[in-house]
């Protein structure tokens, strides 16, 4: 399965949780699965089993034809792909405050998907050490971030760079007096199964 089409399963069972006022934890309840299997979904952070993914359609009263309609491939072959501003798409990840994403461009491309975020940190932003199943490359655009990851904290400032493999635990943190910018590209790998 193409990540741009993971991309869209995942936030349409965020979109509609939240079109039925249903919290993560109620909907890990009613599909019979972890509060954290859930937000890693709705994230983007990991694919859930076929069957995972039916109970989860399911708890959410939806039918499975409906649910699936509009998921289609994005995978043409445009060579010139723009995307205006006003189309960029916020969201939000788990247990994280003060972290504002904006998801700038979404592409699948030949055995991978390219996703462009831009990720503002207030000062005051706080979440825990997360995993992704990309590899993630950051563009520091303004502030100060301290980046902890397991065993080592890297300092950041304006115009540095970063790439590295999502799989190790990670989280930044904002330490200046001003909110923090960073373009962030994941680069997902299809599985091969």
């Amino acid at each position: 399965m193409e990540e741009d089409i993971l991309l869209q399963i995942s936030n349409k069972i965020k979109e509609r949780r939240r079109e039925k006022n249903i919290t993560v934890q109620e909907l890990a309840v009613k599909a019979n699965v972890s509060k954290g299997l859930i937000s890693q979904i709705e994230n983007s952070r990991t694919i859930p089993s076929l069957i995972v993914l039916i109970d989860i359609i399911r708890s959410l009263d939806i039918d499975l034809n409906e649910f699936f309609k509009d998921i289609h491939s994005r995978s043409g072959n445009t060579p010139i792909i723009i995307r205006r501003k006003e189309e960029y798409e916020y969201f939000e990840k788990e247990d994280a405050y003060g972290f504002h994403y904006q998801r700038i461009f979404t592409q699948y491309i030949k055995h991978s998907t390219v996703d462009f975020v831009l990720l503002e940190l207030d000062t005051d932003a706080s979440r825990p050490f997360v995993e992704t199943q990309a590899f993630e490359f950051k563009y520091f655009l303004s502030g100060e971030i301290a980046y902890h990851f397991s065993n080592e904290t890297i300092m950041f400032k304006a115009g540095d760079s970063m790439l590295f493999d999502g799989r190790i635990p990670h989280t930044p943190q904002n330490i200046g007096t001003v909110k923090a910018i960073m373009l962030v590209i994941y680069f997902f790998e299809e599985n091969k199964v």
